[in-house]
């Protein structure tokens, strides 16, 4: 008999659905895939809590974001569209995208849904339809967005609903740093009292290839390599409140930055260092510890499909993207060849369309926009680095190269990236690299049609200056008149959760 029991017990064990896991996603803002120890920082010390995060998962050596700016990049995520597709092109609102987010078919799966931080980046029109906002903290307070040992807490809290709603929980974790504004000794005339765990100084940190070294860069470069660290503490925070909730071993914790270095030529860009991620997952007894994916390339587009795959819920009729999960169990997938990446609006809602197709060993870059003339403007003009380029370039020639290229930009580039990851030399007339255009250019073209992307006859017609500026001032004109509307008609916010 107890043989029997023994017997039927091992069935049914067998026979019952394993639970579905929960998943945690934590984003840092602002920071660059290098800037993390195990993708390859060259200052020591700067990230010791990912570090520890990386060497229990899978990491990814050729994942980018599809967009280098925040809002766009973040909407990417939770549809599985491009920004053209999913209609979050910059930042506003959209207050019927014809969409289903993340978050719709997550609950829909039976989860419980919470964010943390860029909660209005998080969504295309606000409030949406999370189950819980956690910058409100337990206690009543508004979370500060630097204060590490918060975002422990909003964690916590997290969790703890969706336990007291019994429901596996999706958890959305988006610490601020790096940010700007930086870490410093001062802010606003007061003591900055979020710390960060370490402190780096000028004269340690590396300059990246794209920028120059001076003593005001340095500086900058320091409080952001701080303010990195001080993003590490919060992971800390994060993953020591998961793993006091004892729901670790049934997490899937999945890591990535939203883009590069609010530094000239990183972020608001679509270069190498703008979009390069620093994407890991740990899921325990899925994933290897310490394993790394140098084989394929993925995108932020490919997120939502793959979560999905991840908990067993049904994709929705449109995606863009294509779930990775094979990758996560270590197979191999075909067509990782490339990623497609493209760009239409920055914060401040200049309209300056770009498209970019990469490779492991080229980037190319499409920018409609430029005529030599228009200025590129972008949030990074505001950094004492930008103006320290500006200063110099009056007395240095290469410099003055770098400002030019960084205002006015040319319609095309192309970058080795084996030998040239910083993106410094381009090679779009160089006789030694044309064999590699024709099946970029088709790669982009094929990408165009498929993705119905508005731009395809302008690319079609790149070559013709007259086709390119009566495109960009089409764009523009669309731009002023969505925006001229919504100063007249202001987009209410519906609250979802409300009936109707």
């Amino acid at each position: 008999m107890k043989k029997i029991l023994l017997c039927l017990c091992a069935l049914l064990a067998v026979s019952l659905p394993a639970a579905r896991p929960n998943i945690l996603l934590i984003t840092v803002d602002d920071m660059s895939c290098d800037s993390v120890g195990v993708f390859g920082c060259k200052l020591p010390g700067t990230t010791p809590n990912m570090d520890r995060l990386a060497a229990q998962s899978l990491r990814f050596a050729h994942a980018h974001t599809t967009v280098g700016n925040c809002m766009p990049c973040r909407n990417v995520l939770f549809s599985g569209l491009y920004s053209h597709n999913n209609k979050i092109e910059g930042f506003y609102q959209v207050k019927n995208p014809g969409w289903p987010h993340m978050v719709d078919l997550m609950k829909a799966a039976g989860y419980f849904t919470g964010i943390r931080g860029k909660v209005s980046h998080s969504a295309p029109y606000q409030p949406y339809a999370w189950d819980a906002n956690l910058d409100t903290l337990p206690d009543g307070t508004k979370a500060h967005i630097k204060d590490a040992k918060s975002y422990g807490i909003s964690t916590a809290d997290g969790i703890a609903q969706a336990k007291a709603a019994k429901k596996p929980f999706c958890l959305v974790v988006n610490i601020s740093d790096p940010h700007k504004p930086f870490w410093s000794k001062t802010r606003g005339g007061g003591k900055d009292v979020h710390v960060p765990s370490r402190i780096f100084k000028p004269s340690e940190v590396p300059i990246p290839g794209f920028l120059f070294d001076d003593p005001q860069v340095r500086a900058e470069l320091a409080l952001y390599y701080s303010s990195v660290r001080r993003a590490d503490d919060c992971v800390g925070k994060v993953l020591a409140a998961l793993d006091s909730s004892g729901e670790a071993k049934n997490t899937v914790v999945i890591f990535l930055s939203d883009h590069g270095m609010p530094l000239p030529f990183a972020k608001t860009q679509l270069y190498h260092h703008s979009t390069h991620t620093p994407w890991m997952i740990r899921w325990p007894g899925v994933t290897e510890a310490g394993a790394v994916d140098e084989q394929h390339m993925i995108s932020t587009v490919d997120f939502l499909p793959t979560v999905l795959d991840i908990v067993g819920a049904k994709h929705p009729k449109r995606l863009d993207g294509r779930s990775f999960l094979p990758l996560i169990k270590g197979k191999k997938q075909s067509n990782r060849e490339h990623i497609i990446k493209e760009y239409n609006e920055n914060a401040g809602a200049s309209r300056d369309p770009m498209r970019a197709v990469q490779t492991k060993r080229y980037l190319y870059l499409f920018n409609p926009w430029s005529n030599g003339k228009r200025v590129f403007a972008t949030a990074t003009t505001g950094t004492v680095t930008y103006r320290r380029l500006a200063a110099l370039a009056s007395s240095d020639e290469k410099l003055a190269a770098r400002l030019d290229l960084y205002k006015h930009r040319v319609p095309e580039e192309l970058y080795n990236m084996a030998n040239d990851p910083d993106c410094l030399h381009n090679l779009i007339a160089d006789p030694n690299h044309q064999v590699a255009l024709p099946a970029l250019h088709a790669e982009l073209e094929a990408w165009m049609k498929r993705t119905k992307d508005p731009m395809l006859e302008v690319f079609q017609k790149r070559a013709n200056a007259n086709s390119r500026e009566a495109y960009i001032q089409k764009v523009e004109k669309e731009a002023l008149e969505r925006r001229a509307n919504r100063r007249r008609k202001p987009n209410r916010r519906a609250d979802p959760l409300k009936k109707k």
